[in-house]
This record gives C-alpha cells, structure tokens and sequence, in this order.
C-alpha cells in the first residue's frame, strides 16, 4: 500500500490533523466530580453549517459536553463529548429531543443534524430538537490516538493489506497489527480503556439529562443499532421511543466477536449474489449483464488474487482495492450502475480478444474503506473513521489474544465466503488480537428490555454489512420489539423509503407501533 492510501489512509490524515491542531494524543480534561449539569448551548462554526440556507441556521446550536472518561471512578478525569441541535420547527409542539448516531463504530455523528431534512419526515423535524453527537474517541470529541505523528502512523498504517494473500503479505500485515497494538497501548492513554458500547450508553444518558429530557428518543443506525439496544437495557425506565435501523446481532457481537464477523462475511456474500442475479434478470440496463454475471465476476476476482490488472491508462486495480470498493458499492443500491460499469471493464481488459475497449473505472478506481465499518453510506466522510472503530469493537467484541490463528480463520473463511472471508478475518480478528488491554465493563445480556414501549426495527433483505437475519434476531433477543422488513438494496433504509419515513414519524410522534409482518418497499430499485 502506498502512504496514505488505502484502508488506513484517513486514519494516517487525522494523524496529522491531530499534530495541526494541537490535540493531546489520548489525554482527558481535569477530573469532573459528580455528573454534569445542563448542556450550553453556543453559536456553531460556520464550517459545519455548509449547506444550511441562511434562513435556517438560527435552528443550530453547538456545544462541548463533559462526561468522565471512566464513569465508575470520575477522578480520571473526563472526556468532551461534541453536540450539535436542530431547534424543534415548531417549539410549541415539541416532544423533546432526538439522539442519531451513524453507527461505525467511530462514525461521527456531529453533523447529523444537518442532513435530518433528508431522513425524517417534517412532523419529527417540527415536534423534535434533532441531536447529533460525536461518541467519545470520535473526530471532534475527545479523539482516541494511537500514534504521536503522522510519521509513526505511516510506518506502521501502511503496511497493512486489506486482503493479504502471500506468506510475505500475511506476515507483513499481521507485524504491522502487532505495532498498532503497541503504539495504542503506549500513546492513548486512559480513554482506550473506557471504549465500550456501555461506555458510550452512559455518555447518551448524561447528555439526555443534560438537555432535560425524562427519556430518550434515540435513532441508531448499523453499529447504532448496538448502542441503543444497550441503552434500552440498562435504562428502560428512562427510554421512551428507540428505533434501531440495520440491525446487528447483539448478543452474538458480544458473545463471539469471531463468530460474528464469519457471519458478516456472509452477509456481504448474500448481498453480492443477489446483485449480480439482479444484474442479469436486467441485463439490458445493467453493463455487466450479458453472458453470467457471477462467472465473469469470479474471474475477475481470482485473476486479481494471483496479481494486478493493469488498465489502458496505466491504473493497476489491485485485489485489495476490488474488495473494498465491491465492499463499499453494495451499501449504496445509487452506486450499482457504476460498479457494474466497472466490473465490464475489468472483464474486457482480461478478454482483449473481444475488441471491446474499457471504459476508465470509476467507482472502482477511488480509494475507500466503508466497507470495513457497520456505517451509514451517507453519514460522514470516511476520513473520520480512525482508531476509535478498533478502540470500541476491540472492547466489545471477545476476540482470542492469538495472532497466530488468524491466517488459518482467514483461509477458512475464504472457503466458505471467497470475496469476503479474508478482507473480514484481516480486519477485526487480526487487530483484536493484538489490541491492550481494555476495561472488560461491557454489556454481554440481557437484552430482552423491560422498557414500557417497543423498539422499532427495520431491516434491509439485502443489507450487506447488516445482514437481514441479524434485525430478525435483534426483534426475538429485544423480546418487546417490532421489525419492518424492506424489500431493499443497501445498508440501512431511513431517508430512502416513504414506507418506512411515514411508519418512524408516526412512531416517534405518536408512539404508533405498525401491525407484524410489515413489508415496505424502497423508494426506487437499482436498474429500474
């Protein structure tokens, strides 16, 4: 991998915006004492209002928050958690505040807010003051960092392969994993100790105290769906309407952080044959249609697992770039024309005998790392996420200290999963087995809730990184429950069906719980 490219290339950027802006790698505020009072509200920088009309930022508000970086001994000190609100339209029907976060773990949820308008309905937006927030460890909150340049994180960062194949290319990437591990245990202080879900769980029930409300009206999309489930069971009396939106297994991701992952690495299987049975059944649109789409795309990708393609402009796609940008592809159903697109062009370029030029690769031809992470496709730039995804889910999810069983899972894995199985045991399995120590204070059961009202559900059949047996079992361990089904593409679906939009209005509103068995459709399908 070249520097600062690749899956770890925007953790190396925030490196060195750590160093830019002064911030103390894993330091804490002064100890906070007892619990914080209210939240104080201020004027937000105008950088993080682009693309609000003039008219309406007198809606915004900005704020730092304070809550202690260990919640069971606050004379640690604390950690400032960043906020944003959306005033309620109509203050005088409001019915409290509403919590979003985007998932990740380590997606910032900041700035949520301002994209509300394009996920909810207006009676939420009216009768709700929209908050957003960056979890502790997470861009402009207190930040986890395990690297003191962004020198260090470039010799360490850079070495890792997505999808390492060779005996030089595992023992390079696991050395490399093994320096992360010792640079985090060195360099972030106390605050990588304190990463947990639970952690997190907490934090929420000081800020929902902080902005007066009796209960918590929270929305929590892919790893989000976690962060509220816990919520809901460690203060039921305090939750009053929680929706949870491309669910993951919580009882299985605390449980067996192993077992968990195998599964994910399905998830994207599932997601990818039903692509590419989609892209034949539409052939005419869909430009990797003609001839069998699941053969041509197998043979892309073993070409590529024995070395690069190189294109006519001189580009190489390399095997670790396929897979993340596949990966990162199937959570947006928009970006389906272009991959198929792409795939055709990487498949005229190994059949040169056909007389067809390729196109330049588009989607494929762009670094990203989305694929990695249980994240909104939408919520943020992915030069946010950085050391807080390992930070959380290395606490989280039980993950044996044995680096040396990792090339032996991966290879299982490919077996079982053959595009995905070893991009998922290179990632969580092969960090967390190198990860230090962290407080082992996490939510593992129950999670069937006592709360007086249901959790609502929603589940993509198609979600990728959220697989749609995962919101199945998040519906039976949460017990008092209620899961809509949607016919859909994609990783999450709020903001992208009127179905379900209408269905969580009248939810969070009204506390309205929709009948069993619900089936909604997404506002469009791909290759339509």
């Amino acid at each position: 991998m070249g520097a600062l490219s690749g899956r770890f290339g925007p953790a190396l950027a925030i490196a060195a915006s750590a160093l830019v802006t002064g911030t103390t790698v894993g330091a804490a505020t002064p100890a906070v004492a007892q619990p914080p009072g209210a939240v104080s509200w201020g004027e937000c920088d105008d950088g993080v209002l682009s693309g609000v009309p003039t008219a309406q930022r007198y809606l915004y508000r900005c704020a730092t928050y304070p809550v202690p970086v260990d919640h069971d001994d606050p004379s640690k000190g604390a950690v400032e958690l960043a906020m944003m609100r959306r005033a309620a339209a109509d203050p005088d029907e409001k019915i409290g505040s509403l919590f979003l976060n985007p998932g990740g773990p380590g997606g910032p949820g900041f700035s949520l807010p301002v994209t509300a308008v394009n996920r909810f309905e207006p009676a939420v937006l009216n009768r709700f003051d929209i908050i957003g927030f960056d979890p502790r460890g997470v861009a402009r909150s207190t930040p986890l960092r395990c690297f003191e340049s962004a020198e260090q994180a470039e010799a360490v960062l850079g070495r890792i392969s997505s999808v390492p194949v060779t005996g030089e290319q595992i023992d390079t990437t696991m050395g490399a994993y093994r320096d992360y591990g010792e640079a985090c245990g060195k360099n972030a202080g106390e605050l990588v100790r304190h990463m947990s879900t639970k952690d997190v769980a907490r934090d929420l029930d000081l800020m929902r105290q902080g902005v007066g409300d009796a209960q918590l009206n929270f929305v929590g999309f892919s790893y989000g769906t976690l962060l509220g489930a816990t919520y809901v069971n460690l203060f039921p009396e305090r939750s009053r309407a929680i929706i949870l939106d491309g669910n993951v297994d919580p009882a299985l991701r605390t449980a067996d952080g192993v077992q968990y992952d195998r599964e994910r690495a399905h998830g994207f299987e599932v997601a990818l044959d039903a692509f590419l049975r989609l892209c034949a059944e539409k052939s005419q649109r869909c430009a990797f249609g003609g001839g069998d789409p699941r053969a041509k795309f197998d043979e892309v990708r073993d070409q590529l697992r024995r070395g690069p393609i190189t294109m006519p402009d001189g580009s190489a796609m390399t095997l670790d770039k396929f897979t993340d940008g596949v990966s990162g592809a199937l959570y947006n159903p928009k970006q389906f024309r272009q991959l198929a697109t792409d795939l055709q062009s990487l498949y005229r370029q190994l059949h040169p005998e056909h007389g067809l030029a390729p196109e330049a690769l588009g989607l494929l031809g762009k670094p990203t790392s989305i694929g990695r992470f249980d994240l909104l496709s939408t919520a943020a730039p992915v030069s946010y996420v950085d050391d807080s995804y390992f930070g959380v889910n290395c606490t989280d999810k039980p993950i044996p200290k044995e680096p040396g069983r990792v090339p032996g899972i991966a290879a299982q894995w490919e077996a079982e999963s053959p595009t995905f199985g070893r991009v998922q045991a290179f990632s969580d399995v092969a960090a967390c087995s190198n990860w230090p120590p962290t407080d082992p204070d996490v939510h593992r059961w129950p999670w069937r809730h006592r709360a007086a009202n249901p959790v609502l559900l929603f589940g993509n059949f198609y979600d990728p990184a959220t697989q749609y047996e995962f919101s199945r079992r998040m519906e039976q361990e949460l017990g008092n429950a209620r899961l809509v089904s949607v016919d859909s593409f994609g990783h999450c679906i709020l903001g992208g069906s009127a179905c379900t939009d209408k269905i969580a209005a009248a939810y969070l509103t009204d506390l309205k719980v929709p009948k069993p068995g619900q089936v909604c459709q997404p506002d469009g399908q791909p290759f339509a």
